[in-house]
């Protein structure tokens, strides 16, 4: 059995751990406020903007064909959006579980030849790549110390102007899309190329469109502002999830650390007794043998 001090030290410390575990509880919970407002109210821009450059594609054109065009999958880039910091479970993770499965599953060959980049946002996403000596494109990496759309947009231009050029023939984001609180939904979407609006009962894939002032420059605008806005929504998405995450972790581990205190004092308790126990027996003793002698 463990001695007092050693158990009032351990009491001492899993009290410490608390305190900072709560803590970490009330800040991820302020921060998620804060980053749950901002997707939600991006949300349906974003929803609205994909829609439409859907319905672009399917109406296909000459000028910006480069955008949807489908070519043999020879070197794709996987963008992967985790945190900067860990301690929120499973959160980043479950990304690098995904996209080690993507490229199992559908990228194995390109990934043999060398020919699978990876765009990390965050810097865990970048821990987790170059540790495996992986082909990576760190300049996007610190994207989230300070999550604006013009800082999204330069990650964003990045991948349109290495697809539109050759140098990637396929473009996937691997994220976690917020639900709630407690639930955050593992995304892997294709960024590029745009893949066009399924045919449904509503819906056609020959689409007539009145262009105005002209096809072109409609767009040559709107084509990049709508990718732009698609990839800031999975940053928006995955900074909610994490503090999400973290929150639930934080409470989780908070929670944890209250049940481990009870018993901790059971056993502070308990050894506490048996030290008393045993010194009554040694004064009893002592006792007897002054009596007997």
């Amino acid at each position: 059995m463990a001695s007092l001090k050693e158990v009032k030290s351990r009491i001492t410390s899993v009290m410490s751990t608390q305190q900072i575990t709560k803590a970490m509880k009330m800040v991820a919970a302020a921060k998620l406020r804060k980053s749950q407002d901002k997707i939600q109210q991006m949300r349906p821009f974003a929803q609205k903007m994909n829609a439409l450059l859907q319905n672009l594609s399917s109406a296909g054109t000459d000028g910006q064909a480069w955008y949807s065009q489908i070519r043999e999958e020879k070197k794709v880039l996987i963008i992967a959006v985790t945190s900067d910091r860990g301690l929120c479970g499973s959160f980043n993770s479950s990304v690098f579980k995904a996209v080690v499965r993507l490229v199992e599953e559908k990228y194995s060959k390109q990934a043999k030849q060398g020919n699978v980049t990876y765009l990390p946002i965050g810097k865990k996403a970048l821990e987790f790549f170059e540790k495996r000596n992986l082909p990576t494109k760190t300049d996007f990496s610190t994207l989230l110390q300070t999550i604006t759309f013009d800082s999204v947009a330069k990650a964003a231009d990045f991948a349109m102007t290495s697809f539109q050029k050759g140098e990637f023939d396929k473009v996937e984001i691997v994220y976690n899309e917020f639900k709630n609180v407690a639930t955050q939904i593992l995304r892997v979407e294709q960024f590029l190329p745009i893949l066009p609006l399924p045919v449904t009962e509503t819906t056609t894939s020959q689409t007539d469109y009145i262009y105005q002032p002209n096809q072109e420059e409609i767009l040559v605008g709107l084509i990049p502002k709508s990718l732009k806005v698609q990839l800031y929504k999975a940053v928006l998405d995955s900074n909610a999830s994490e503090n999400g995450a973290r929150m639930t972790a934080m409470d989780k581990a908070t929670e944890n650390a209250g049940d481990l205190l009870k018993e901790l004092k059971l056993t502070y308790n308990r050894t506490r007794q048996a030290a008393i126990t045993k010194e009554i027996l040694e004064i009893v003793a002592g006792a007897e043998a002054l009596k007997s002698a």
